[in-house]
């Protein structure tokens, strides 16, 4: 498969009124930079807008925090059911991969046995893949740009955050998802969506293999045993677990946060994360260190994956 790059991340909060203030822990703590918001209009409630969201850059990653609103408060909107179902601590709603041309991406994926979901209106723009056909991991395949996207501008820079903010953010490194075994991510990630696999390894005791998904790393996560936290996220949620983000130095990280009075996770020389309790139920890693064959951190949005047109 071509090499999808991410266009962003993305988790569900299941009440509007919380929303401002994760947005803000996440301005606030690791800098991120708002490009845009979905706000509800009483022009856009009476067109059907059933969410709320504001699209928010760390470094080169973009993260979507998204609420149901307008019509979606109410039980029984289908957005709004979604995203009340799939809001929860280290529930995330999935990635968006960007695609030059969507015909040619729905065809390959069709081919591979996939089932597509497009969602009314939306046929030109994107298709979803759903959490049952990827090991939990739902995949939005996009086309459109992201509105107000400072990565389509020229001279836009992530160096801010590695240079200038204290917790010195250089790129995501990976998103990682909790797997049954081995076998069953090769079976999925590398061998129907044909993502190279990197290598195995173990981490905290875990093992985890790696999929080269595009501009970042897909970890597949084992858990150690059914009753440990990644056992019951395997058990009780799937998918996204947790991502991890390339900083210059993770002790000077681990200080800053600790300065702040929030707690942590992890071991401060290598790698840690605030306590997701304390984060709005994220877990996001930070560690200086570069597995081997992971690739540099660094967005390659502007090089959508280009698929090879078909043939019978």
């Amino acid at each position: 498969m071509p090499a999808m790059p991410l266009a962003h991340l993305s988790w569900a909060i299941a009440d509007n009124a919380d929303r401002p203030a994760c947005d803000a822990f996440f301005m606030d703590v690791f800098g991120a930079e708002p490009v845009f918001e979905i706000r509800i209009t009483p022009e856009n409630e009476n067109a059907g807008l059933d969410r709320e969201e504001r699209l928010m850059m760390i470094g080169d990653t973009m993260i979507v925090p998204i609420a149901p609103a307008g019509v979606g408060a109410q039980d029984g909107a289908p957005i709004g059911d979604m995203l009340r179902r799939s809001a929860g601590a280290d529930r995330w709603l999935g990635v968006a991969l960007k695609v030059a041309d969507l015909a040619a991406a729905d065809a390959w994926f069709r081919a591979k046995g996939f089932r597509l979901h497009y969602d009314p209106g939306m046929e030109a723009h994107y298709f979803l893949i759903t959490r049952g056909q990827a090991m939990g991991l739902r995949i939005e395949v996009l086309k459109q740009d992201l509105p107000n996207d400072p990565r389509q501008r020229a001279g836009w820079s992530a160096a801010r955050w590695r240079d200038t903010h204290p917790l010195g953010i250089e790129g995501l490194q990976s998103v990682a998802v909790s797997a049954p075994s081995i076998e069953a991510a090769r079976e999925v990630f590398g061998g129907r969506f044909e993502w190279p696999e990197i290598g195995t390894r173990r981490v905290e005791g875990e093992d985890c293999i790696a999929f080269a998904m595009g501009d970042t790393v897909l970890e597949a996560v084992m858990p150690s045993s059914d009753d440990s936290p990644l056992g019951r996220h395997l058990r009780e949620v799937r998918g996204i677990c947790a991502v991890t983000f390339k900083v210059r130095d993770a002790h000077a990280a681990a200080a800053h946060l600790t300065g702040r009075g929030l707690p942590l996770i992890g071991d401060p020389a290598t790698r840690v994360a605030i306590a997701p309790e304390a984060a709005h139920g994220r877990t996001i890693w930070l560690t200086d260190r570069v597995p081997t064959a992971y690739p540099p951190a660094g967005s390659r949005l502007g090089e959508p994956a280009e698929f090879p047109a078909l043939t019978a």
